[in-house]
This record gives structure tokens, C-alpha cells and sequence, in this order.
């Protein structure tokens, strides 16, 4: 049997003072402890609030004399604060111009499980489960939390989120990222796949933004149009380069909203379905020689090195060189433009990158209740991920120099 933790001196004379406080105010029940601890928040807050409006008026109250403002106390106003011990009455001091704005207690607060809500949202964007916030939330602060508690704090994110996705947008963008990645959502007791639908954009700033995410039943061009109308009726009224998969009929989408875009389908995407079915053995030597196709120095070194590459692998994967030269008009488009410029577009990194740390996030879900529980999940990812996109690209001086000769007539002076 483990004998009692020695506890410090001041432990000991804290723990004294407690006893007394007990006794003298007759405590003898649980509702009594929070009770007395519900007085003890009022005594707290009221304290630190005179203190502060003592502070921004540059006297106490009974030092008249050194009074150096033309401001000063006007009475107090009541406020009732929740607490998980229940509703607790706050005497806030006032001053008579109306400047005072309290940090203790915030004009607008009206509960102290503020705090508590603001660590769910910031738990629940990292991906945290409901039951790992519940304990996280118990072991802090002492509070139960349920699920439909973490749920009734997250839902006051969707209005927001659905702010976010019809703010105006600029002008004109330097180029735009389009892709979807997928999601198993339960709808109407069957669990459907679903694709979110993800644009990035880069401004003729170089700085980069998430222009919106959308869920649709599935990945299809029919959407995609959808996605683009939307740009366009956001504020959107030119792109440069649009950078995506070469979904079947994604290219007429782009041209029937925005005709003047250049598209460039991702390199990296083209690779993934030409090594598909391609054995083991093979697999190396064979990506050397596509890789002497999308690395050429210029378009027409490009297709001799495809002939190339038919000659050696058309008679064991003829559908490979056929689909690159299918494709050639949207995958070639890069090869138009300088070393720097080509790096930016030629691959979807920028937004595959941003959709890997949404998996990262999500992956603690295998299938999401509803469509707004995944939205309001991927807007908090959203903005936790792209806090850190400060500034822009560093080699955004030479881009733009190389699109101002390419797009000069399209940029307003």
C-alpha cells in the first residue's frame, strides 16, 4: 500500500487556507463546492476587471489626484457568464466614453467554455477524433464534453465555411491548380464515394490561395463546369495556365468558361497511368525513357524521344506512347514556356502537396456522417495548413518577368 505524497510547504499552507474557507462558509455538500466556486469565478473576474479598467484609466478609484483623463468610471453593468457549474453574475465596471474594452472577460463573451470551444475547433482541424477530444478536454480541464457537444461547437464553423466559399475572388490568376481527391460519405443508409473538389490559385503576386472546395457525387467534367461558373461569377475573369488531370472532357469545361486559359495536364499524372501495368522488371528502364520525353529541352526533342520510346516498348505496351501522343496538345503545353515557368505547372505538386495534408487529417475517419461534417472537417484543415503559406514563391520576380511577355496583353496596367 503506497503511503500518502509528502506534499510542499506551500501545498500545505494553501491546503489551510482551503480547510478554513470550508469551514467558514459552511460547506457540507457538493452543490455547496460549486456553489463557493461559482462566487470564487465572480470574486476573480470582478477583481481582474476593476484592475484593468484602473489600468486604462491611469487611477484607482479613490486617487483623484493623479487623474490625468478626461475619461471616467461610470457605475457597473450586470453580465451573466456560463460555467460548467452553471450561470454565474458578473458585476462589470463601465467608464463614461465607453472605451474600456475588458481582456479578462471579453465584450462579447458569455461563457468561459470559450477556451474550450476554440481547443475543440483547433483539435477537431488536426484530425482528432470526437472520443480522443472528449478525453483531452476531460484531462485539461476537468469538463465532460459529449459528442453532440463537439458537434454543436464544429456545426458553428459551417456558416462560416460557407462564407469562405462565396467571398470574391480576384481578377485574374497567374495560373490555377484543379484536382479532386476522395471521401466515403453516408447518404440516405449507403455509404457513397464522393469527390471534393479542390482550385488553388496563384495570383499575379505569386501568393497562393485556396479558392474553394466542393463536394460532388463524383469526379466529372459536368462538375468541373460547375466549379469553373462559380470562379467566374466569384470575380474571376481570366486564368493564365490551368494545371489538372486529364480528366475526359476537363479540357472543353475550361474552354467554355474561361476560352483564353492554357492547359497543362499533370506530367505527374500521365506517369502514374502509364506504369500502371507495367511489370516489375521493366518499370525502371521504361520511365528513363519517358522521362527523356517530359524532361526534353524543347517540344520537338520531346516527340523524337517518344518515337523513340514506341520503338523500343510498342510491341509490349502499346497503349502507353499512344495515350501520350493523344494527349500531346495538353500535356506538351509547358514546353512553350521558360525553365522557371515550366517548373510552376508541369505537375500538380503544389495542390497534391496541400491535398496530402488533408489526408493526414481525415485519415482518422473512414466514412463522414454527411456532406457537411466532411466540409466542416476540410475548412478547419484548410485553414490550420495554409496559416503557414506566408509571402510568395521566391522565384516569383523571374516567373512573372516570363508571363508578362507571354500573357502582356492580358495584365492591366
Amino acid at each position: 500500500m503506497s503511503s500518502r505524497r509528502k506534499r510542499s510547504p506551500e501545498e500545505q499552507a494553501r491546503r489551510e487556507k482551503i480547510r478554513e474557507l470550508l469551514q467558514s462558509s459552511g460547506v457540507s455538500s457538493m452543490e455547496d463546492i460549486q456553489n463557493l466556486f461559482k462566487e470564487t469565478i465572480a470574486e476573480f473576474m470582478e477583481n481582474g476587471l476593476d484592475a484593468e479598467l484602473d489600468t486604462e484609466l491611469g487611477y484607482s478609484r479613490y486617487d483623484y489626484k493623479n487623474k490625468d483623463t478626461d475619461n471616467s468610471r461610470n457605475g457597473h453593468s450586470s453580465k451573466t457568464l456560463r460555467t460548467s457549474f452553471g450561470d454565474v453574475e458578473v458585476s462589470v465596471p463601465r467608464d463614461r466614453k465607453g472605451e474600456f474594452d475588458p481582456q479578462i472577460l471579453k465584450k462579447n463573451q458569455t461563457s468561459i467554455s470559450q477556451d474550450v470551444e476554440e481547443k475543440i475547433l483547433s483539435m477537431y482541424a488536426k484530425g482528432m477524433t470526437t472520443s480522443d477530444i472528449e478525453a483531452h478536454i476531460r484531462d485539461i480541464y476537468g469538463i465532460e464534453v459529449s459528442d453532440t457537444t463537439v458537434s454543436r461547437v464544429t456545426d458553428k464553423i459551417l456558416p462560416i465555411a460557407k462564407e469562405w466559399q462565396q467571398r470574391p475572388l480576384e481578377s485574374i490568376y497567374a495560373v490555377v491548380f484543379l484536382d479532386a481527391i476522395h471521401y466515403h460519405v453516408r447518404s440516405e443508409g449507403q455509404i457513397i464515394k464522393k469527390a471534393v473538389y479542390i482550385a488553388i490559385g496563384i495570383n499575379l503576386d505569386g501568393k497562393k490561395d485556396v479558392l474553394g472546395m466542393w463536394v460532388g457525387e463524383n469526379e466529372s467534367a459536368k462538375f468541373w463546369a460547375t466549379v469553373l461558373n462559380g470562379l467566374k461569377n466569384r470575380g474571376v475573369e481570366d486564368i493564365f495556365i490551368a494545371c489538372t488531370d486529364n480528366l475526359t472532357g476537363f479540357s472543353s469545361a475550361i474552354e467554355a468558361v474561361f476560352p483564353k486559359t492554357e492547359i497543362q495536364n499533370c506530367i505527374i499524372h500521365q506517369l502514374r497511368n502509364s506504369s500502371k501495368y507495367v511489370s516489375y522488371k521493366d518499370i525502371k528502364a521504361l520511365m528513363a525513357d519517358l522521362k527523356a520525353v517530359y524532361a526534353a529541352v524543347d517540344e520537338a526533342a520531346a516527340l523524337d524521344a517518344l518515337d523513340t520510346f514506341s520503338e523500343r516498348w510498342d510491341k509490349k505496351y502499346p497503349k502507353i506512347s499512344q495515350s501520350w501522343r493523344d494527349n500531346w496538345p495538353n500535356l506538351s503545353t509547358y514546353f512553350k514556356f521558360p525553365q522557371e515557368v515550366r517548373r510552376l505547372i508541369y505537375t500538380t505538386n503544389t495542390i497534391e502537396g496541400f491535398n496530402r495534408q488533408l489526408r493526414k487529417v481525415t485519415k482518422s475517419k473512414s466514412v463522414f456522417p454527411t456532406d457537411d461534417s466532411l466540409l466542416k472537417m476540410l475548412y478547419l484543415a484548410m485553414i490550420d495548413i495554409t496559416k503557414k503559406w506566408t509571402g510568395r514563391r521566391q522565384d516569383w520576380s523571374v516567373i512573372y518577368a516570363q508571363m508578362a511577355i507571354f500573357f502582356g496583353d492580358r495584365i492591366a496596367e
